[in-house]
């Protein structure tokens, strides 16, 4: 291009252009996905998907409460680039592969796929991500199972309330927190009365946080006589008449536009129950568990996606005579902030696989811990890499319309969604404490990279006296999270990643050869072998 500017980044395979998640996509015995990422990701690359993603969140969703009659209709309109988002999104089975086809490696797989279409736009992820977690609090009631998980991992995107029995598909929300409470959902006062017919209460009250409020059903939390629990409560009663749900605005926030969050009023809303009463938090828990999954996928695609900005933007941006990309200083934060994005996709793929492989014990206890540990860290982490990608492009990044502000206003969510960092940080404390063998399981994957790097071996030793001597645990529980997240990043990167990229993550985030921002590593000829590694391919 001509003054100095560069190409726009369109027109490549989102996949094909990925060294790390391709590698992981094998390792987690999710091959036979291979035609269905590489489409996605080939999809993700165009113009037109690009442009879904701007108009989409140009043109936030709008709330029509009543009809023109008076009459309460509590709908949600969204720009048609929203349903073109949904349409891909459902029928590529980013919201049911693990349960339409479940091999080795379908949850792996469906990270990979997620995590390439959230590059395009990660507002329309959300109502995707809670259909693909509900279906593990469904099966809890196998005759709901039966009646729901049909509709819901059909690949047929069918927007619009109506019965779910007339529809191709439909989607799932969730409604747990309270103005009151807020992640303290033991707390909430809505109330759930038993009218007399097996399972079934109206529930009355205020739901503060309901995010998609345009699916077809809610997994609900709301004390019942003998305490708080899980309801599913339908949009559409099965004779056509609309459950008493009422939608009070949708909530303006600071990114995630394109998406509608929403406050609601339960005014003897009908739902029936799921599960054993009085144990809605132990029955929605594996809900919670996959979208806190989802919430990993979601940052490691943000740091992605800001990656594969910086790096293309640099090789044809020319300062001071020559390209960017060949600046000493350039060349380290590129490298910093590639090594960061490779070292989580590896997690993130990691996580999906103890998700695959949880029939395991040794398998599920490190899932029971990592994902709080991964969503603590890698959500934070995501923040600081897309600011530092943003200001890799100078103005030009600042303004809308480059993808990079959306990225920065995206990136805070999921570190709030799904419990905010202190209550991961708490997660992985009371998992230590009630479930002693997580720690085991931990450390076990930890060490099967002993001897490959002295400082990791530091780390380890370092980390088993701090978790045998902190006093003041509670208080030290995001600086023992931090370590446990590096520490496991580490082995990682030392078993699946770039020879290059675990040196230098082990050399700064374990040796202390790093500052307090990105761009401070060590001098390294490899460097710009990273950042070639991380850098779009046409």
């Amino acid at each position: 291009m001509s003054a100095n500017q560069a190409p726009p980044l369109v027109d490549y395979n989102l996949f094909e252009s990925d060294a790390p998640l391709r590698e992981s996509l094998e390792r987690e015995n999710a091959s036979w996905a291979h035609d269905l990422v590489h489409d996605l990701g080939s999809l993700a690359g165009t113009q037109q998907a690009i442009d879904w993603g701007f108009q989409a969140n140009a043109n936030p969703p709008q709330l029509r409460t009543h009809d023109r009659f008076g009459e309460r209709i509590d709908e949600v309109e969204f720009h048609p680039a929203w349903h073109e988002l949904m349409r891909v999104a459902i029928g590529h089975g980013l919201h049911a592969l693990p349960w339409r086809e479940p091999r080795p490696g379908a949850h792996a797989a469906r990270a990979a796929a997620f995590y390439i279409w959230s590059q395009v736009e990660g507002g329309h992820g959300c109502p995707v991500s809670m259909t693909y977690a509900a279906i593990p609090t469904l099966r809890k009631e196998p005759e709901l199972a039966a009646q729901w998980e049909p509709l819901a991992t059909t690949l047929e995107y069918d927007p619009g309330l109506r019965p779910a029995t007339t529809k191709q598909g439909v989607l799932f929300g969730m409604a747990m927190t309270e103005r009151q409470g807020g992640s303290d959902v033991r707390s909430n006062t809505t109330r759930a009365t038993p009218t007399g017919t097996d399972g079934e209460h109206l529930l009355k009250g205020q739901k503060w946080f309901c995010s998609a409020p345009m699916c077809d059903a809610f997994l609900v939390l709301a004390q019942a006589p003998g305490g708080l629990s899980c309801f599913l409560l339908p949009r559409v009663l099965p004779d056509g008449t609309r459950n008493r749900f009422h939608i009070q605005r949708l909530k303006d926030k600071l990114g995630n536009r394109s998406n509608a969050s929403s406050e609601i009023e339960l005014d003897d809303a009908w739902a029936i129950l799921v599960g054993e009463e009085g144990k809605g938090v132990r029955v929605i828990i594996e809900m919670v568990n996959h979208t806190r999954l989802d919430c990993v996928i979601g940052s490691a695609s943000l740091m992605r996606q800001a990656v594969a900005q910086a790096t293309h933007h640099t090789a044809h941006r020319s300062a001071f005579g020559k390209l960017l990309s060949e600046q000493p200083l350039m060349v380290n934060v590129l490298a910093d902030i590639a090594v960061e994005s490779e070292a989580t996709t590896i997690l993130m793929m990691r996580l999906a696989g103890a998700f695959d492989r949880a029939s395991d014990p040794a398998e599920s206890r490190f899932r029971r811990i990592a994902v709080a540990i991964g969503k603590f860290w890698t959500c934070k982490r995501a923040i600081a890499v897309v600011a530092e990608a943003l200001e890799c492009h100078g103005g030009n990044g600042y303004v809308e319309e480059s993808i990079l502000p959306r990225l920065y206003r995206e990136a805070p969510l999921n570190s709030i969604w799904e419990g905010s960092g202190n209550v991961n940080a708490l997660d992985v404390l009371r998992a230590m404490q009630r479930e002693p063998e997580t720690v085991a399981a931990y450390f076990a994957e930890v060490e099967l990279a002993q001897g490959m790097d002295a400082r990791l071996d530091h780390a380890v030793t370092d980390l088993k006296k701090e978790l045998a001597s902190s006093n003041e645990i509670e208080s030290s529980a995001r600086r023992i999270v931090e370590h446990m997240a590096l520490t496991l990043e580490a082995s990682l990167m030392l078993r699946y990643g770039d020879g290059t990229a675990a040196a230098i993550f082990c050399n700064s985030r374990l040796g202390g050869e790093w500052g307090h921002t990105f761009g401070t590593l060590s001098a390294s000829a490899g460097l710009k072998s990273v950042i070639e590694r991380h850098r779009p391919c046409f």
